[in-house]
């Protein structure tokens, strides 16, 4: 993994135009948040998490439960909450460190880690997340600056899955939200591609994006994986107003926030 310290690494860069595209757009790209060196250290964590080798069964489920089974082996789109509480090491790696103090720079310095998960859409799953609002999920706080870092860990494209936006959402309402089926756990709103615009980035290469921004993905219609990896950050206040609240994102277990779908030995497996 890279030895580039996160100083080191983010000399030069082009901070203010990030945070006037931040402000502006309600989402970043950055190109070459990690190395193909450091992307291989993620890949090979996110696949023994995958495989059951690193068991994360009480934090795993199908975030596209709303959707008809695809694969009789596989979920839809598998949802990993909080892959940091199962390796620690993530959270000095380098895509906690540097999407932390990129997120200050658009956010503020009291901005700090809330929560981490993994995204995986497996071939030929065809499945999308429908159009959302991170907000949409969250309790009703004081202050609502939140920002997501998606890293990909695979090319993500058209045909498997990258994310789109709407430009500007971030700074209007946000829109009223419907389960995308009954019982499902997944949010969903009015919105069409026509409105947004779609990102594909490389491997190693992130976006970030307003917890406001409307954003989904489509199905992955390819023979390949795409796995993301997702950091979220906002004030160390707000952090801490969700935890006396009892807000922790399933942290202690995703049938504890009513999740029906938790992945165990006998569901569909990636």
């Amino acid at each position: 993994m890279s030895s580039v310290t996160t100083k080191q690494w983010l000399d030069g860069k082009p901070a203010e135009k990030w945070n006037e595209s931040f402000i502006r757009d309600g989402y970043l790209v950055v190109d070459n948040l990690v190395d193909e060196e450091s992307v291989e250290f993620y890949r090979d964590i996110y696949d023994r998490m995958l495989s059951g080798d690193i068991d994360t069964s009480t934090h795993r489920h199908d975030l596209g439960s709303h959707d008809e089974p695809k694969l009789a082996t596989q979920e839809n789109v598998c949802q990993i909450m909080w892959p940091s509480m199962y390796v620690p090491q993530l959270l000095e790696a380098p895509i906690h460190k540097r999407a932390g103090e990129i997120a200050k720079l658009l956010l503020g310095k009291d901005v700090v880690f809330d929560f981490d998960m993994l995204i995986s859409k497996a071939g030929r799953t065809d499945t999308t997340v429908p159009w959302h609002q991170d907000e949409a999920y969250w309790p009703n706080m004081p202050d609502k600056r939140a920002v997501s870092c998606w890293v990909a860990l695979d090319d993500a494209h058209l045909d498997n899955g990258c994310m789109w936006f709407v430009p500007e959402s971030h700074l209007k309402s946000v829109r009223p939200h419907r389960p995308a089926a009954p019982g499902a756990h997944v949010l969903m709103c009015e919105c069409s591609e026509a409105e947004g615009i779609a990102v594909p980035i490389a491997a190693g290469s992130c976006t970030f994006h307003h917890g406001r921004t409307l954003h989904y993905s489509r199905g992955n219609k390819t023979d390949w994986m795409r796995r993301a990896f997702i950091v979220n950050f906002r004030p160390a206040a707000m952090v801490q107003w969700e935890r006396d609240n009892g807000f922790d994102h399933g942290k202690g277990g995703l049938q504890d926030i009513g999740i029906k779908h938790v992945h165990t030995e006998d569901s569909r497996k990636t």
